[in-house]
C-alpha cells in the first residue's frame, strides 16, 4: 500500500500569519490535531496540538531553574518566549516538516513517524500538498484491510478518487474524510454531526459506479457534550467479539 491510498485529501491548512486563536478554533471545529502551514502555495511548516501546550494564556509556560536558564543563554530563552507568547502560527509551528510523496510505501511512512517521533506526515504530489497521513489513518488501514488482500488496483484508486471528490464537494461532508477501497468494497472514515450526513455519505458512495459494498466507520460527534460515538456498524462488530 502507498500513501495516496490511505491519506486524507483536501487538507485544511493555515498560513504563517494565521492567528493562533484562529488555528486552535479551526482544529476544534474540524476535529483534527494538526494543520499544514502553507505560504503562497508552498508548504512551510506544520502546527499541532502539542504546540499549544506551553502557552502564557493558560499559564503553562516552562519554568526553568536559574542554572538551566544560564546554560540556554539569551537566544534559547528568547525562542521559548516567542513560542509561549507569540500571536501567529509562524511563532509556534514546526518549520520544514518531514514530508512524503503519494507513492511512498506504508513501511517507509511508519519508519519516518517512528524515527522522527511525529504523528502526521504531509503527502506531496511533486511540490504540491496532496493530503496528509496520520497515525489514525494507519490504524484505520490495519482495522479494515486484512494482510492477504492484494494492493489496490487502478480501478479501486479511481473509485476512491471519485467518491472522495463527490462527498468533499457537499456542505454536509464529514470532517477528516478518508475513503479506502479494495476490490470495489468501500470503507468510509471521518466525523459526522448527524445521521443525515452519515446516510448521505453512504448513499453517495453506493451510487458510484463500480462500488460493490459500503462499510460505515463514520464517527458521530456530539457538539453539546463533546463525546464521540462509533458508527452503528462498528458498535455492532465490537459487540459480537
Amino acid at each position: 500500500m502507498r500513501a495516496r491510498q490511505i491519506m486524507t485529501p483536501n487538507v485544511v491548512t493555515v498560513t504563517p500569519k494565521t492567528a493562533i486563536l484562529d488555528a486552535a478554533t479551526l482544529m476544534l471545529r474540524c476535529h483534527i490535531s494538526g494543520l499544514p502551514v502553507v505560504d503562497g502555495g508552498v508548504l512551510v511548516g506544520i502546527v499541532s496540538q502539542s504546540d499549544f501546550l506551553r502557552r502564557g494564556e493558560i499559564d503553562t509556560q516552562r519554568r526553568r531553574p536559574c542554572w538551566l536558564q544560564f546554560l540556554m543563554g539569551p537566544e534559547g530563552l528568547a525562542a521559548d518566549f516567542v513560542h509561549e507568547h507569540g500571536r501567529r502560527v509562524e511563532d509556534v509551528m514546526t518549520r520544514d516538516p518531514i514530508v512524503v510523496q503519494e507513492d511512498t510505501q506504508l513501511d517507509e511512512l511508519v519508519h519516518l513517524m517512528e524515527e522522527h517521533d511525529v504523528h502526521r506526515l504531509p503527502v506531496m504530489r511533486g511540490t504540491i500538498l496532496a493530503g496528509i497521513v496520520t497515525r489514525s489513518n494507519l490504524l484505520q488501514a490495519v482495522a479494515s484491510i486484512a494482510r492477504d488482500i492484494p494492493d489496490a488496483t487502478a480501478a479501486d484508486d479511481s473509485l476512491r478518487d471519485r467518491i472522495t471528490q463527490t462527498i468533499s464537494a457537499m456542505c454536509w461532508r464529514p470532517s477528516s474524510l478518508q475513503v479506502i477501497v479494495r476490490n470495489g468494497i468501500v470503507h468510509l472514515y471521518g466525523v459526522v454531526l448527524d445521521d443525515e450526513a452519515r446516510q448521505a455519505s453512504i448513499v453517495a458512495a453506493e451510487n458510484t459506479a463500480g462500488v460493490r459494498e459500503v462499510h460505515d466507520h463514520l464517527c458521530f460527534f456530539d457538539t453539546i457534550t463533546g463525546l464521540h460515538e462509533a458508527s452503528p456498524d462498528d458498535r455492532k462488530a465490537a459487540a459480537s467479539l
